[in-house]
């Protein structure tokens, strides 16, 4: 049944595709996507890459989206709406929304670093500093709990600004600024470092095939990660997407709209890479995969470029705009399961969530000074590694199989009523011939995925 009710809606469908795909578009598109690129044989892996993008987040994006816009609520009481009498669907639904508040108790940490980055490279404090004075800044940052919660907190309010605005308004409104700033500065960006001398070498190694590499490092490993950051990128699984489809009207077929999203969202992963292979092999650095790249590595190559300041300013000006563009669609998320479950006015279920996640991602932030004894995950581990293990390795893909199945199960809601949904209004049509994938295979894949990711963790 849908549920028919005053729901605020999006004014545009640029704006839900610039929603969704903020959402999609994290830190994972730059500080891991193009280092795994390189180490797994550059354009072979992004080409296995794509193919999994469209053969495993495509299906789940357009069934998340479809769950949201049949709907028409949170993801916390979408179950509870859809699912067939007698079914316990719905006891997913807020471990859905725990997964939203997991995820943004480092997220908004790791965003704060970023808008630290920002003032301090456009103030002109990293100038000149070679790569131990960099790493020693960033170690400085780390060991100081006062100036990351300062930033922490201002990550925090700036992301839950446009949400206390309103959905049109506020979340709408910004997130298109923030997105079409941020695509601006990734084309200069990209622009600036093709034009470097020596750059081109980083090119060769990003964007020609290399399958000898890729048989070296050994393939299946090289597939598997493939999927995996295919899998992931697109933040699955959490309702964080489903959200924006329950904001729509039906106009739109919803696999056209998925491919427009993920189209965003790889356009921005691939120029990454475009930004940060040629710079590295100019300057002779070799690139690393998550946070010593983006403050440490850059930095570096940042301080040795002509302009260097202006570069670095603007990339991390990039940077705070994909992570605050990740930041409101979480959080208006959140705040649309406090309207929709507790029935509080938008403005306060900002306040309360505000407070609440300032307040829970104390440990994460603590986690690398004053708590840096507490090693959940073992030896050199911290509570972010907890955290991110909770959200990436287990809601994630535990939450896009249930939906898969929800979708294409009779025990659920079901093929038919999916596909009605998913293809009602114009544009790509989802393909229906394929059922006994999307109903068996597409499944049993998610599920090697998740169980893989705790074998990785535990077992290896």
């Amino acid at each position: 049944m849908e549920k028919t009710n005053s729901r605020e809606k999006l004014g545009s469908r640029l704006g839900f595709i610039f929603l969704s795909a903020g959402c999609a578009i994290g830190l994972g598109n730059v500080w891991r996507f193009p280092y795994i690129t390189g180490r797994y044989g550059g354009a072979a892996f992004v080409l296995f890459y794509i193919l999994f993008l469209v053969i495993l987040g495509l299906p789940v994006m357009v069934m998340e989206l479809s769950i949201g816009r049949a709907s028409k609520q949170n993801i916390g009481v979408t179950f509870k709406t859809l699912q067939p009498r007698g079914t316990k669907w719905n006891i997913f639904g807020p471990i859905a929304i725990l997964g939203n508040y997991v995820l943004m108790f480092f997220y908004t940490t790791i965003s704060g670093w970023l808008l630290a980055y920002f003032f301090h490279t456009a103030k002109g404090d990293l100038a000149g500093l070679d790569a131990a004075g960099v790493g020693g800044f960033f170690g400085n940052m780390l060991n100081s709990p006062l100036m990351m919660i300062i930033w922490m907190v201002i990550a925090t309010i700036l992301g839950f600004i446009p949400v206390g605005r309103g959905l049109q308004n506020g979340v709408e409104k910004i997130t298109k600024f923030m997105m079409m700033g941020l695509f601006a500065l990734i084309i200069v960006l990209a622009a600036n470092s093709l034009t470097l001398k020596g750059g081109s070498e980083g090119l060769k190694f990003y964007l020609l095939p290399d399958f000898a590499r890729m048989r070296e490092i050994g393939m299946f490993e090289a597939i598997y990660a493939a999927m995996g950051q295919a899998f992931f990128t697109l933040s699955l699984g959490i309702g964080s997407i489903s959200i924006f489809g329950s904001y729509i009207g039906k106009e739109h077929a919803l696999t056209g709209e998925a491919v427009r999203i993920i189209g965003l969202d790889t356009f921005i992963a691939l120029s990454s890479g475009l930004i940060i292979f040629p710079a590295a092999f100019a300057f002779g650095v070799k690139p690393d995969a998550g946070p010593s790249l983006l403050f440490i590595t850059l930095p570096n190559i940042f301080n040795q470029m002509g302009g260097g300041r202006i570069w670095g300013t603007l990339f991390f000006l990039f940077m705070s705009f994909a992570a605050l563009s990740t930041l409101i669609a979480v959080f208006e998320n959140i705040v649309s399961y406090w309207i929709d479950v507790h029935q509080v006015s938008r403005i306060k279920a900002t306040v309360i969530n505000c407070l609440v996640i300032i307040v829970l991602s104390l440990p994460c932030l603590l986690g690398f000074n004053v708590l840096s004894h507490i090693q959940p995950m073992g030896p050199g581990s911290g509570i972010l590694d907890l955290e991110d293990f909770i959200v990436s390795s287990t809601l994630l893909p535990f939450g896009s199989l249930l939906i898969t199945l929800f979708c294409t199960s009779r025990y659920g809601w079901g093929w038919n009523k999916f596909i009605g949904e998913a293809d009602t209004g114009k544009g790509l049509k989802f393909p229906k011939a394929l059922k006994f994938y999307f109903q068996w295979i597409l499944p049993a894949i998610v599920l090697v995925l998740f169980l893989k990711g705790y074998w990785d963790i535990f077992f290896k």
